[in-house]
């Protein structure tokens, strides 16, 4: 099953969403395949075609979905400034997933955002697959004055919190979170604490629920295993497994996407967005 596609890339280009549920690999079953198995059939020279057959909720029958490979090179955060209706400048930030560069990236766009003079942001947090948790602490204090990001809880129903780790840039502006079914795990952290802390209207629709956090273990011949070790609540005890995702606070929903070409039918959920900061 498909978390989300990451924008800019081959999937998102050819119509991938997320649940979309991968039926084939060119042609073959992948049924019982083991998830490096799968990857091994989809990777490719660059300008080569792999060919997909997916499921897609709602759909009657499956969908054939031809890929170009490329080379893949996404950046975590970027960010755009759009104004409402009443002329108010407003900050967009993009944020894709939580990598390894997404500190340094994410600093860079609020260094560029606050130039601006901005008066609200917009945190897009849309097929965001996740990431690492850390990374989740630290976008989460950008916009945190203080308190929980983040608890923890074990095998044995001990829990732990993450705290806000440092003074964000971004405490004072009002600001809206988009979500989507493709906002999972580290996402779904940042947008639990700050609608659990009445910090940020959330807007869109339910996001996927991964709430548990895993550690990958490398085994012999290039295979390895994620270990479930522990579980994420927000900042008020919710878990998101348990109520298959964060609903959000105004439901947005986009429109199907019908394959017509050349047809633009807007982004109704940033435009409540900004509607909201207006």
């Amino acid at each position: 099953v498909v978390v989300a596609p990451l924008e800019g890339t081959p999937a998102e280009v050819a119509g991938i969403k997320p649940e979309d549920m991968i039926i084939k690999i060119d042609s073959k079953d992948s049924l019982g395949m083991s998830l490096p198995e799968a990857v091994r059939l989809i990777r490719g020279p660059k300008g080569t075609d792999v060919n997909l057959t997916i499921f897609r909720d709602g759909d009657s029958d499956t969908r054939d979905i031809k890929l170009t490979r490329d080379m893949i090179v996404v950046k975590s955060v970027t960010s755009k400034t759009e104004q409402t209706k009443s002329g108010k400048k407003i900050a967009i930030i993009k944020l894709s997933r939580f990598g390894e560069r997404t500190q340094e990236e994410w600093d860079s766009a609020v260094s560029s955002v606050l130039s601006s003079a901005p008066q609200g942001v917009v945190l897009d947090l849309r097929n965001n697959p996740g990431g690492f948790l850390e990374g989740a602490v630290y976008i989460g204090s950008e916009f945190l004055d203080g308190g929980e990001v983040v608890l923890q809880e074990n095998a044995e129903g001990s829990r732990s919190s993450y705290k806000v780790s440092r003074a964000g840039k971004l405490l004072k502006l009002p600001m809206v979170a988009l979500i989507n079914k493709g906002s999972a795990s580290a996402s779904e952290i940042v947008a639990g604490a700050l609608q659990d802390r009445k910090r940020a209207k959330i807007v869109g629709e339910k996001s996927f629920g991964k709430g548990t956090i895993q550690e990958a273990e490398e085994l012999p011949g290039g295979t390895g295993i994620h270990i479930t070790t522990a579980k994420w609540l927000t900042p008020d005890g919710r878990w998101v497994n348990e109520t298959e995702g964060l609903e959000p606070d105004v439901k947005i929903e986009m429109p199907e996407d019908n394959g017509g070409e050349g047809e633009d039918k807007g982004d109704p959920q940033l435009e409540k967005a900004l509607e909201l900061l207006d």
